[in-house]
Formats: structure tokens, C-alpha cells, sequence
């Protein structure tokens, strides 16, 4: 029996020597972490579906990313197939937060 892989699936594939490094977190890494985290304790949010909405992202998308920048996506995902924000709301807190940014508000 043969299965497909996902893109996302490296899993045994030859990749070269992983160099361990430790590395200072950017603070909006650091919130999307605690995100997860509380989302998971308020049970908004399981790690099943972190990880499942993280494996849809498509194979262009995927490898642009980076790790954080998945987990927002999945976050995002998960909240709006759990109907606790609408995309328009999310479309609306987005274009406020790129108006605050462009002012240097934030």
C-alpha cells in the first residue's frame, strides 16, 4: 500500500547535517506562542487542529513561512472554522493593525 506524502513531510528524506542553535525569539513569537498556549488551556484551540491547519498549507505558501508565521495561520484557521471570529472580522482587526503600524503606533 502506497501513501502520498505532504509537502510538509520530510520526514526520512535526505536533508544534510542539522546544526542545533539557540536563538532569541522576536516578541510577536513570543505572543504567538503564548496564543497557542492559552488558546489550548481555554480550550479554543487543540494541537490536533494546530497541526492539521499547519499541514493544509499549500506547498508555495509553506516555504515562504516561517515557523511562527504557520502557527499564525493556523490559529487564524482554527478560530474561524471554530466560528469565534468571522473573516471579516479578521479582515477588519488586520487593516486596523497595518493603520496603527503605518502611523508608528506600534
Amino acid at each position: 500500500m502506497s501513501s502520498k506524502r505532504s509537502h510538509h513531510d520530510m520526514g526520512g528524506e535526505p536533508a544534510g547535517k542539522v546544526e542545533p542553535t539557540e536563538h532569541d525569539y522576536a516578541e510577536w513569537e513570543r505572543r504567538v506562542d503564548a496564543m497557542v498556549q492559552l488558546l489550548r488551556l481555554d480550550k479554543r484551540m487543540t494541537v490536533d487542529e494546530l497541526r492539521k491547519n499547519i499541514e493544509a498549507i499549500g506547498p508555495d505558501a509553506y516555504d515562504k513561512m516561517t515557523y511562527y508565521e504557520r502557527w499564525i495561520h493556523s490559529i487564524a484557521q482554527t478560530l474561524i472554522q471554530r466560528g469565534v471570529i468571522s473573516i471579516e472580522e479578521l479582515g477588519r482587526k488586520i487593516a486596523d493593525v497595518e493603520a496603527r503600524s503605518d502611523k508608528g503606533e506600534i
